[in-house]
């Protein structure tokens, strides 16, 4: 989903991104105006609505990945990635494979980036991981979200399909329903996508070792797991 799209594209999402990020963060204070229609206002507005409690504090997006594994003699694989994604879905196995490979050498990190002006079920799906997570299913729906992408991805409406993801992975169906449209899980994807731009992300699926972008065309399981073997002999 990046690099081979045009730049002008590019720059679009880009913009649209940005605004989310400060949507996102208000989403515990009132409503924006009602004048203002955007579609992207419009979908973030529920949450502004439905839950009063404050924000979480900042576990994933400010932290230096990179400084934070440095002790521990690991590396820290950051993806950035939007379950509509269809590249996304294709590394997600490759991506689990190094994982159980490298055991506690890795320090894997997913953050969200969803592309909402090109994937118009981005932002909920994110959502749905993030419910999850309040749950204790974070990893059980991403799974589920990228395995099942095709089944979702045009879908007039794919909350319900969330939803019933949910009920199989034995979580309180309605209480998933709830947390999607929390300040709490609106808050979480703003921070990454803050994180997100502080990097210069532009697309997904972006990974970064060791805080170091990968390049796209080394993003496959050979590119990977070479750069994550010149991380680990950094550390030697």
């Amino acid at each position: 989903m990046k690099k081979y799209l045009p730049f002008i594209f590019i720059a679009i999402v880009l913009c649209v991104s940005l605004e989310v990020v400060a949507l996102l963060v208000r989403s515990s204070s009132p409503p924006p105006p009602a004048a203002d229609s955007k579609a992207v206002a419009s979908q973030v507005a529920p949450a502004t609505q439905s839950s009063s409690a404050p924000p979480p504090p900042s576990t994933t997006s400010s932290i230096n990945t990179a400084a934070a594994n440095v002790a521990t003699g690991s590396v820290a694989l950051e993806e950035f990635g939007d379950f509509q994604c269809p590249p996304c879905a294709v590394i997600d196995p490759v991506l689990k494979k190094i994982k159980a490979d490298y055991g506690n050498r890795l320090q894997f990190t997913f953050r969200h980036y969803p592309l909402m002006q090109m994937h118009k079920h981005a932002l909920a799906s994110s959502r749905a991981a993030e419910a999850a997570r309040v749950q204790g299913r974070f990893w059980e729906m991403h799974d589920r979200l990228y395995k099942e992408q095709t089944a979702w991805s045009n879908a007039a409406d794919a909350v319900p399909i969330f939803t019933g993801y949910a009920r199989g992975l034995g979580m309180d169906a309605e209480r998933f329903r709830r947390d999607m449209d929390s300040a709490e899980v609106n808050q979480r994807i703003a921070l990454d996508l803050q994180r997100a731009h502080s990097l210069k992300v532009t697309g997904t699926p972006t990974l970064f070792i060791n805080n170091r972008e990968v390049p796209y065309e080394q993003v496959t399981d050979g590119g990977l797991r070479q750069a994550i073997n010149a991380a680990l002999g950094e550390k030697r």
